[in-house]
């Protein structure tokens, strides 16, 4: 049994996946998240990545692998998660959960940064204040989430929606996540010339 449920997870996620790599619409808008990102990079621009849960890790990974490395060493490249306990915390205390993102954008968003926003739902209250403060301040906006756009609210504020195609448990859509943002950073890398 347990070989059986093993095969069958290795299964959905591969299909999660084919259908992911099929869809010419996500290679598009995965190139155009590239280009949005790297243009802001060589303006002097940065990025900000948010998300809740295992999409704050997702946020929180890509801003390590631009800040670090990620399979060679370059230059440092400016990107933030917002993932401070301080002032999480502080904001949920004072404003509410809702604007845990939102009010860091307010403080340290730039016009010309990005806002990578993570939801697999896409109907996070939090994620979608974040988006909204980020258009008010002039920051191009990369959704990231599940491919339905009907009730997706993210979908709405996002200048690059990415949607992965599967309506089931958000663990796929999180590895299609965690796959595209690691060609997102390769991609990055070689836009601006620095993958050796």
């Amino acid at each position: 049994m347990t070989t059986n449920f093993i095969k069958d997870s290795l299964a959905e996620a591969q299909e999660v996946l084919q259908n992911y790599c099929s869809d010419s619409k996500i290679i598009q808008a995965i190139e155009n998240a590239i280009n949005m990102m790297s243009d802001a990079l060589i303006r002097g621009n940065k990025i900000i990545a948010c998300g809740n849960g295992g999409s704050l890790c997702d946020a929180t990974h890509f801003a390590e692998e631009m800040t670090a490395r990620f399979r060679n060493n370059r230059c440092a490249l400016p990107a933030i998660a917002i993932n401070d306990p301080g002032h999480i915390t502080c904001v949920g205390n004072d404003f509410g959960y809702d604007y845990i993102f939102s009010r860091y954008i307010e403080a340290v968003g730039q016009p010309g940064d990005v806002l990578l926003a993570f939801s697999t739902s896409g109907n996070s209250a939090n994620i979608i204040s974040a988006a909204k403060t980020a258009k008010e301040n002039e920051l191009s906006v990369i959704g990231m989430s599940r491919a339905s756009t009907t009730d997706n609210e993210l979908s709405r504020y996002a200048d690059i929606f990415i949607g992965v195609p599967h309506q089931g448990y958000a663990d796929r859509i999180q590895e299609m996540h965690i796959l595209t943002v690691h060609i997102m950073v390769q991609g990055i890398e070689y836009k601006m010339g620095l993958n050796t």
